[in-house]
């Protein structure tokens, strides 16, 4: 999980930050402002070869992990991502109970005012945190059902 946390967050970060990588590669990504399921892997070409196929490759042979680890690592890898983005918060989640980088987490990137936060991906967020990239929210019920994610105010203001 660190192996690949580290190489997806840096990336992820460059491509924010890089604005030709961002025009021509990682906005395909962010199209999707209200993210869904399988938009996930609604990428370009280039970023999802990058991202999960390298990275991916990079955590594999730096880990030393089994194929059979791998298999399980990947596939539950592939599981998270697509709850990631699928902008439901379901009670009990047990993604949202063992993760703080979950669904609400991953929505607040892709709003207009979080491209320059919460770029980890897919399990951790401790370079959101060291880094001073991590955004906090909060989840307020709302009257006609369902939660309004809300940043945190001193975050957004600074």
């Amino acid at each position: 999980m660190v192996v690949l946390d580290t190489y997806q967050y840096f990336l992820h970060r460059y491509m924010h930050h890089n604005k030709f990588l961002y025009c021509h590669i990682h906005s395909q990504h962010h199209r999707l402002v209200v993210p869904y399921a399988f938009g996930a892997f609604y990428s370009h070409p280039l970023e999802a070869f990058t991202f999960d196929t390298v990275g991916a490759l990079l955590a594999f042979v730096v880990s030393g992990m089994s194929p059979r680890a791998s298999i399980f690592f990947f596939s539950f890898g592939t599981i998270k991502s697509v709850d990631d983005h699928c902008g439901i918060l379901l009670p009990g989640n047990p993604f949202h109970c063992f993760f703080i980088n979950s669904t609400a987490y991953h929505d607040l990137h892709h709003q207009l005012y979080g491209g320059e936060y919460n770029f980890s991906q897919p399990f951790l967020v401790m370079w959101d945190r060291i880094l001073g990239t991590y955004m906090p929210y909060s989840l307020e019920k709302r009257e006609e059902g369902g939660f309004q994610l809300r940043p945190d105010k001193n975050c957004k203001d600074n």
